[in-house]
């Protein structure tokens, strides 16, 4: 953290990974539930020597520096007033002659939650919003199973394994298995079978399924038994979620209660029932050989649900949740590993790892570390708008968010082609999530793009260049925001339509959530006088278009087209003189034709005149730029979606 960074904080930015105190002359006592909180939540600073009023900041430095640090470090190390040692990193920091101490506590290892004071479980904390909440035993005993070494799901149950099992979800497991040619013997029972897998584990001199083997295959009493709630709740709705949704909650609804075999050849179907690119699976395998974007998206999202739940937990449930602008799939426990380790490749740690085995072997979801990649792979080759992913570590729940909407619109290629800008394609997504969030970072650049490490700086190099977005002062390359001279032009393009961010607590509470809504911070009121901020400085002004006088009567620039304006479009791959796009929109009045119509397509950039120095050039025509190249490529690719839809044979769904 350098100074600018202070000061944004001290303004009101990103309270939750925050805490101030004075510690003039000491450390004060009410500091170290911080520490267990963020050491049980998701880590975060602590800065000594900033008092705060009552929302009021006030820069006061640190007196007793040595002093303070000493004490504050051998608390943390000592292993005493924890449960852990603590190792905090920390940093001097000067303002006008005065010093602050800022201690970054990392959050802790799995296995070493919870993080309490003075020997008593009973003081552990979670930080939600700005606050440091003293944990419910339910939280305490979540984060103990989470920290156990053997796993809920490998822990053999007192069950009959001779007749807990449904046969034909065994059956069905066995015949995938066969297929792809695994080694193991045909002859064996069912019995044999699942204890050549492990699923089935020796009790002394008995046989005892394991939990994983009863939620995968277990017959409708021997399920219930283990698990006393539905495996997911997957509901339709109305309208957009962004919206709100309406008093009549959810349109259609399915309630799985069988095991994870059955409850995933139920998703399926139903799945297969609603979507809209009618397909056909194996009815023995339920795969399909073409593997179409949205259903690998849908699949890997739907495995992950399955795979991924804390079953130990019986008081909240997976739920699905269907809208027209978007899915939202969410989970009781949260992953082990953060949000960015779970997008790089390599093997995971995974709170139900004989469940996951046995979904993998058959190959119904994707190899190690590459499941939800393949998820952000998906919705990029469909053009929609990124994933979101909510790991909540306070609410052990895990949220992924997948959008139906163009993240490239045309209203936002029309805005490109305003500005006068000619950008590639991972610009122009990288471009459109900026004018949609208002801000991005390198990670984001990488969840538009699918580019990494030097592709993704060029990127964000390039469109600082062009002047359309600019990096946050003091964030060394690691945030960017949305040019300021931009925000009225790109207007409701931007925050009215923005996602949830991810960090945001509210975006991953479905309807009938149990977790609570986080209370927001107030904004603080920093004392201090600050300077002010320096005006940034665009590297290169934008090519203004010529101002030509195209008419008499000027027509404003719309943001969409109308249908005249499209079939031009259609024509104008090659340069067409007036007379033929007047013939082929069947207008006879010149003057309303070009200023209703093609005045507005030249102002917009969709259209160049061949000759526009000479406005009235014998030869003048009309020919798409690459941005209007860049629409009508969209509005075929949108028409042919369209076709294979409608004319597709879909079932019926009531």
């Amino acid at each position: 953290m350098d100074r600018e960074e202070l000061i944004r904080h001290l303004k009101g930015y990103e309270w939750e990974d925050l805490e101030f105190k004075s510690a003039r002359h000491g450390v004060p006592g009410d500091v170290y539930t911080t520490v267990s909180a963020f050491a049980n939540t998701k880590g975060g600073r602590l800065v000594f020597g900033v008092r705060d009023r009552q929302g009021e900041l006030e820069i006061v430095g640190v007196v007793e520096v040595d002093k303070v640090q000493n004490e504050f470090l051998s608390v943390l190390r000592s292993g005493q007033k924890f449960n852990r040692a603590i190792e905090a990193e920390g940093q001097l920091l000067k303002d006008e002659g005065r010093t602050l101490i800022v201690f970054y506590i990392p959050e802790a290892q799995r296995q070493d939650k919870p993080v309490y004071l003075n020997r008593d479980i009973r003081l552990s904390f979670l930080r939600r919003g700005a606050a440091d909440e003293k944990c419910t035993p339910t939280e305490i005993e979540r984060m103990l199973r989470d920290a156990a070494d053997v796993t809920y799901d490998s822990v053999p149950v007192d069950l009959d394994p001779e007749r807990c099992f449904d046969a034909s979800s065994v059956r069905w497991y066995r015949r995938i298995l066969e297929d792809r040619n695994l080694n193991h013997d045909p002859e064996w029972s069912d019995t044999e079978f699942l204890l050549e897998w492990g699923l089935v584990v020796e009790e002394g001199d008995r046989l005892a399924p394991t939990r994983a083997a009863v939620l995968l295959f277990g017959s409708a009493s021997a399920f219930h038994q283990l698990l006393p709630r539905p495996v997911v709740d997957w509901q339709w709705h109305r309208g957009d979620w962004s919206d709100g949704l309406d008093d009549e909650r959810w349109a259609d609804r399915l309630v799985i209660e069988s095991n994870l075999v059955e409850a995933w050849k139920t998703l399926i179907d139903r799945y297969k029932q609603r979507t809209e690119t009618p397909f056909t699976l194996n009815p023995e395998t339920l795969q399909r050989a073409d593997r179409p974007p949205e259903y690998t998206t849908f699949r890997e999202a739907a495995i992950n649900l399955l795979i991924h739940q804390d079953y130990a937990n019986h008081t909240r449930k997976a739920a699905i949740h269907s809208c027209d602008d978007r899915t939202l799939l969410w989970n009781p426990g949260d992953a082990f590993a953060s949000t960015d380790a779970l997008l790089e490749p390599g093997e995971k740690e995974v709170r139900n790892p004989r469940i996951v085995a046995a979904f993998r072997r058959i190959g119904l979801s994707e190899q190690a570390g590459t499941g939800l990649r393949a998820i952000f792979s998906n919705q990029r080759q469909l053009g929609h708008v990124p994933p979101v992913i909510h790991n909540d570590r306070v609410e052990k729940a895990f949220q992924i968010s997948l959008f139906k909407e163009e993240l490239v619109s045309e209203r936002q290629l029309l805005l490109q082609a305003r500005l006068g800008v000619h950008l590639s394609d991972p610009e122009s997504r990288v471009f459109a999530f900026a004018c949609r969030e208002r801000r991005l970072r390198p990670g984001d650049v990488r969840a538009v793009t699918g580019l990494s490490g030097a592709e993704v700086m060029a990127v964000l190099n390039r469109l600082t260049a062009q002047a359309l977005i600019s990096p946050r002062e003091g964030s060394e390359g690691s945030l960017f925001v949305l040019a300021a001279h931009l925000e009225e032009q790109v207007g409701e393009l931007g925050r009215a339509g923005a996602l949830p961010s991810a960090d945001d607590p509210s975006a991953a509470q479905p309807p009938g959530d149990l977790s609570t809504a986080q209370p927001a911070r107030p904004t603080a009121k920093l004392s201090t006088a600050q300077p002010a901020r320096p005006t940034a400085k665009l590297s290169t002004a934008q090519p203004a278009q010529p101002t030509a006088k195209l008419s008499t009567a000027q027509a404003p620039v719309s943001a969409r087209l109308t249908a005249v304006q499209d079939r031009i479009i259609q024509l104008c791959d090659t340069p067409r003189r007036l007379a033929e796009l007047m013939s082929a929109a069947r207008m006879k009045n010149r003057g309303y034709f070009k200023a209703r119509h093609l005045d507005p397509l030249l102002q917009m950039g969709v259209l160049q005149m061949t000759h526009p120095d000479r406005l009235h050039h014998p030869r003048q025509a009309y020919v798409l730029t690459p941005a209007g190249t860049a629409i009508k490529a969209r509005r075929l690719r949108s028409a042919v979606k369209t076709a294979a839809s409608t004319n597709g044979d879909r079932p019926d769904v009531q």
